[in-house]
C-alpha cells in the first residue's frame, strides 16, 4: 500500500514504523466525483458536549465540517443546541433532553462515522448510555465507524467490562493521561497483559500502546509530539506535522472530529486515523505560521484545515 512511502530501517521499541508525509497523505487521497451529492460523502454523527462543556461539541463539529464528509449531526442537550445552530449553520442538530448525554440518536445505521465523548462528562446517565452505544455497535459488521474520546475513554477505564464491547476495528484517540487510564483498567482487570505499566519511557508507552491495540482490535492514536497511531496488525505510524502550540485546550476535540467526518467520507479507520492526524498537525503548522504558537488556540486548527 505504501510502496513509495519513505521507510526509515530504524526501529522503535522494536518495531518497525513509518513517517507518515506528504507521500502518504497523498497516496490515500480520494477524488470527489462530478457527479454527485452530499448523500455520496457520507453522514458523521457526533455525541459531544454537555453543560458548561459546548465549546469541546463546537471544536469536534468544526473538525468534521472540514473532512468532506456530505452531512454532520451532533447530538447534544436541548438547552444548549443553540449553541450549535450558531457556530455552525451547515450542522445538523440532534437533541438530547437531558443536560447530559442520556439516549442514543435514533436510527445510527443511517450514519457511515459515530464520534463520542468530546466534553460529555461522566454523569451515571452519560456512563450508561455510552454503555448502550458500545453494545449497538459491537458485533455488528454494518455498523458506522467508532471514534473514542476524552470522556468516552475515560467512561471504559471506569467500567471495564466496557471493554469487550468496543467494536472491533474502532479508533481511540488518548492523551497520555487518558491513555494510563485505559492501560491501568485494562491491566488491573486483566484485559492485557502487564508487559511494562506504570511506564517510566517512551519506548514503554509505544509497547502499552500497541498491546492495547492488539488487545482492543482497534486503532489507538496516542496524541502528542509525533502523534503515534497504533493500528492491531502491530505496524507503527509518527506523524511529521504539528507544534507545541497544539498544546492546547480543544485541540483533541478538533481531531476527533476530523477523523469522524473522515471516516464517513468513505476513509478506512486506519486511513482516516493517519489522514486526520496529519492534517490536523499541518494545519496546527499553519496556524503557528500566521499568528504564532502562543497566540493560536484550537479554533485555530479547525480553521486552518485544508484537505488537499
Amino acid at each position: 500500500m505504501y510502496e513509495s512511502v519513505e521507510e526509515t530501517s530504524r526501529r522503535a521499541a522494536g518495531y518497525d514504523f513509518i513517517l507518515t508525509d506528504r507521500t502518504v497523505i497523498s497516496s490515500l487521497l480520494k477524488s470527489r466525483d462530478e457527479d454527485s451529492h452530499k448523500g455520496t460523502y457520507g453522514h458523521a454523527l457526533l455525541i459531544a458536549g454537555s453543560t458548561g462543556m459546548m465549546g469541546a461539541a463546537v471544536l469536534a463539529t468544526g473538525g468534521a465540517l472540514k473532512s468532506g464528509c456530505g452531512l454532520v449531526t451532533v447530538h447534544v442537550p436541548f438547552q444548549e443546541r443553540q449553541t450549535i445552530h450558531i457556530s455552525h449553520p451547515s450542522a445538523i442538530v440532534d437533541c438530547d433532553q437531558e443536560a447530559v448525554f442520556s439516549v442514543i440518536p435514533d436510527n445510527l445505521m443511517k450514519y457511515r462515522a459515530i464520534g463520542a465523548g468530546c466534553g460529555l462528562g461522566q454523569s451515571p446517565e452519560t456512563s450508561e448510555a455510552i454503555g448502550d452505544l458500545l453494545l449497538r455497535l459491537s458485533g455488528n459488521s454494518s455498523a458506522p465507524a467508532a471514534i473514542l474520546d476524552a470522556d468516552a475513554l475515560n467512561i471504559i477505564s471506569s467500567h471495564p467490562e466496557m471493554f469487550g464491547t468496543i467494536p472491533r476495528g474502532s479508533v481511540l484517540t488518548p492523551h497520555l493521561g487518558e491513555l494510563s487510564r485505559l492501560v491501568s483498567s485494562a491491566v488491573s482487570s486483566g484485559i492485557m497483559e502487564n508487559r511494562c505499566y506504570p511506564w517510566t519511557c517512551s519506548a514503554d508507552i509505544t509497547v502499552l500502546a500497541r498491546s492495547l491495540a492488539e488487545t482492543l482490535g482497534s486503532i489507538v492514536v496516542v496524541k502528542g509530539p509525533g502523534t503515534m497511531i497504533c493500528p492491531p496488525s502491530g505496524q507503527l505510524y509518527f506523524n511529521g506535522t504539528g507544534n507545541p502550540g497544539m498544546a492546547k485546550g480543544g485541540s483533541g476535540d478538533v481531531l476527533t472530529g476530523l477523523i469522524t467526518g473522515l471516516c464517513a467520507r468513505g476513509y478506512a479507520p486506519l486511513e482516516a486515523a493517519i489522514l486526520g492526524v496529519w492534517f490536523h498537525g499541518k494545519a496546527g503548522d499553519d496556524a503557528a505560521a500566521s499568528i504564532g504558537m502562543e497566540s493560536m488556540c484550537a479554533s485555530d486548527i479547525s480553521d486552518n484545515i485544508h484537505v488537499i
